[in-house]
């Protein structure tokens, strides 16, 4: 008979004067924080109160990135600062799980150095969390799972969400493009898509519960479906979701520029629901250095795709990621990404000096561009994306927007964003926060506007 390790460990820690406390941080992109999410519900069905303080804190887990090595750093850096929680606090139980759990060498080296960590579990491993908890618990021994699961996406998991008013809904996992420089495909696995009615039925639960923007996520978004026996695409997926009920709009990412089609976007233009923004990832715009890192377009193909892209939706914001200094990149093969940058004049650019990842094609290349090179050319591309924002930004003035407030920015403003992902100031206070209105702009800066709300 198959152990219910969920109630087991229910069972142990309703033997406590107080029901534990546990703490998820994740860290890096979306589908962590949706991962997260998830960890969460799963410790709070085991009896599990939620705190966002370490400090009280009795379970915490840290829900790791590996995308670059800064992010490993900080884990490890963060892993230690816990030590003397553990010491406080002997029957603390402390995680690693996520993306940098699943490379092959962390969990050696958790259980060699950082002795006071109980578990470790990779990507492929959530879902055995109630069964490590229990080890841990009965066996007071250091508990991994690392394998790798060739099955369907993970379903039926609570989730305990951060936000009322935002939600991430994973629509895929994994990835199949293996980018050069990208550590994403080895500890995330194959792209395996969920079937579309249990999308459907997520998103209704949430838009139910009050939900206002829903954010659906995938290391590749456009290739959803592939794996399916149901012939469904992405561009499906969207039409099927903008035809549900409910007052909430829809986000997505991260799409691949090489997989985003005409019927993409025409899905998006007459859609009732989708935000007018795409994240379109260029990396770079010099051909020589898209062919090394194996990202299977070329710059003039990416300037057709965001041509056909505007063409269909006037006014449409456009974000991309762009790595500075790839191994043996040049001057010239960085002024080709400048000239990508000032033609479709990007809402925003998530700019990073290229950062080695070990199991990664790219990590084994000879690098002759030097360290001081990087650095200039880095500067050279925020300078000159600030001149194209402040530029960006004036053209709003006296424009009017359908706005989610998301925080407080500071005394008596109040921050959110347009379906255009346009940051937005206004005054007011608290209860703002997770309402939508319009709003008339009437001041702008170089990475935001401040307006009026005229509803």
């Amino acid at each position: 008979m198959e152990l219910n390790y969920t109630e087991l460990v229910k069972e142990i820690f309703s033997r406590r004067e107080t029901p534990p406390l546990c703490c998820v941080h994740s860290y890096g992109c979306q589908q962590n924080v949706s991962d997260g999410e998830k960890i969460t519900g799963m410790l709070c069905r085991m009896g599990c109160g939620v705190t966002y303080d370490m400090e009280q804190a009795d379970v915490i887990i840290l829900n790791t990135c590996a995308v670059r090595e800064n992010a490993e750093l900080k884990v490890y850096g963060n892993v230690g600062e816990l030590k003397h929680l553990k010491e406080k606090k002997p029957d603390m139980i402390i995680g690693l799980c996520g993306c940098m759990a699943q490379e092959p060498a962390t969990a050696e080296k958790i259980k060699r150095s950082y002795r006071h960590v109980d578990m470790v579990f990779g990507t492929f491993a959530s879902k055995e969390l109630p069964r490590l908890m229990y080890e841990v618990l009965t066996e007071r021994k250091f508990a991994v799972d690392t394998a790798e699961r060739a099955e369907e996406c993970p379903e039926d998991i609570p989730a305990v969400r951060t936000e009322k008013y935002k939600a991430g809904v994973s629509i895929m996992y994994g990835c199949n493009n293996f980018c050069s420089y990208c550590i994403v495909p080895y500890v995330r696995g194959r792209e395996r898509s969920r079937k579309p009615e249990k999308i459907l039925e997520e998103i209704r639960a949430l838009a139910a519960d009050g939900c206002r923007e829903i954010m659906l996520l995938g290391q590749n978004v456009n290739s959803y479906g592939r794996n399916l026996e149901e012939d469904i695409n992405f561009p499906e997926l969207l039409r099927r979701i903008d035809a549900l009920d409910g007052d909430f709009r829809v986000r997505f990412m991260s799409p691949h520029p090489k997989d985003a089609t005409e019927e993409l976007f025409d899905v998006m233009a007459n859609s009732r629901k989708i935000c007018r923004s795409i994240h379109l990832p260029l990396q770079s715009g010099s051909n020589r250095i898209l062919k090394e890192m194996n990202r299977r377009y070329t710059a003039e193909k990416y300037m057709e795709i965001v041509e056909c892209a505007r063409k269909k939706m006037p006014g449409l914001s456009i974000t991309t990621d762009i790595i500075v200094g790839f191994p043996n990149e040049t001057y010239e093969d960085f002024q080709e990404t400048m000239k990508i940058v000032r033609a479709v004049k990007y809402d925003n650019i998530f700019s990073f000096i290229y950062s080695k990842r070990s199991g990664t094609k790219a990590a084994l290349m000879e690098d002759k561009t030097s360290e001081e090179d990087k650095g200039k050319w880095f500067r050279e591309l925020l300078a000159a994306q600030r001149e194209i924002s402040d530029e960006h930004y004036k053209r709003f003035l006296g424009a009017e927007f359908e706005v989610l407030f998301e925080s407080v920015y500071k005394d008596g403003l109040i921050s959110g964003k347009s379906g255009e992902f346009i940051i937005t100031l206004v005054n007011g206070d608290e209860s703002l926060i997770g309402t939508m209105h319009r709003v008339r702009v009437t001041k702008t800066h170089n990475w935001a506007v401040e307006g009026e709300i005229i509803d």
